[in-house]
C-alpha cells in the first residue's frame, strides 16, 4: 500500500471521527506529497525515500514551530503542533535510539580513520546516507560531534 494510500484511509477515519488535528495534519502530508510529484515532472509515483523526506520535514516543521511557540509561551499554539508532528510520525520508519546512532556513528569514524572536528564532514555524509529516515539530522550532528571532541 503506497503512503498516498495509507493517507487517504487515515484521512477518512479522521474525518469519521471528527479528529481535526489529525485531519489537518494528514491534509498537509497530502498536500506536500501531491506538491512533490508535480515538481518532479511527469514521474507517477514518489520513492519511498523521497516519501520519507517529506515526511521528516513536515515533522520537523512542527516540531519548530512547537519550540518557538513554548518559547513565546504560547502553549495553547503548541500543543497542537505537537500533536500534528505525532500523527505525521506514525508514518516514519521506526526512529533509532541515541545508544543506536551513536554505535553507526561510532563505525563510521573507525572505517573512516576520523580524527578531529576537520572530518566531520565526510563522517556527516556517510551518516546521514546510513541513517536516511532512521535518525533526525539535528540528533546525528549533535553525536558526531561528540564523538570527535
Amino acid at each position: 500500500m503506497s503512503l498516498q494510500t495509507k493517507i487517504m484511509e487515515e484521512m477518512k477515519a479522521a474525518m469519521r471521527s471528527k479528529d481535526t488535528i489529525a485531519l489537518e495534519a494528514l491534509r498537509a502530508v497530502k498536500s506536500a506529497i501531491l506538491l512533490a510529484k508535480t515538481e518532479s515532472g511527469a514521474k507517477e509515483e514518489l520513492s519511498e525515500d523521497e516519501e520519507i523526506k517529506i515526511l521528516q520535514k513536515l515533522v520537523k516543521q512542527r516540531k519548530d514551530s512547537a519550540a518557538i511557540f513554548t518559547e513565546q509561551g504560547r502553549a495553547d499554539l503548541a500543543e497542537p503542533e505537537v500533536a500534528q508532528a505525532a500523527v505525521i510520525e506514525k508514518f516514519l520508519p521506526e526512529q533509532l535510539s541515541e545508544e543506536e546512532i551513536a554505535g553507526v556513528v561510532a563505525s563510521i569514524i573507525e572505517k573512516t580513520g576520523a580524527s578531529s572536528m576537520k572530518d566531520m564532514g565526510k563522517v556527516m555524509g556517510m551518516a546521514s546516507k546510513e541513517l536516511a529516515g532512521k535518525a533526525d539530522g539535528k540528533t546525528i550532528s549533535t553525536i558526531v560531534k561528540q564523538k570527535l571532541s
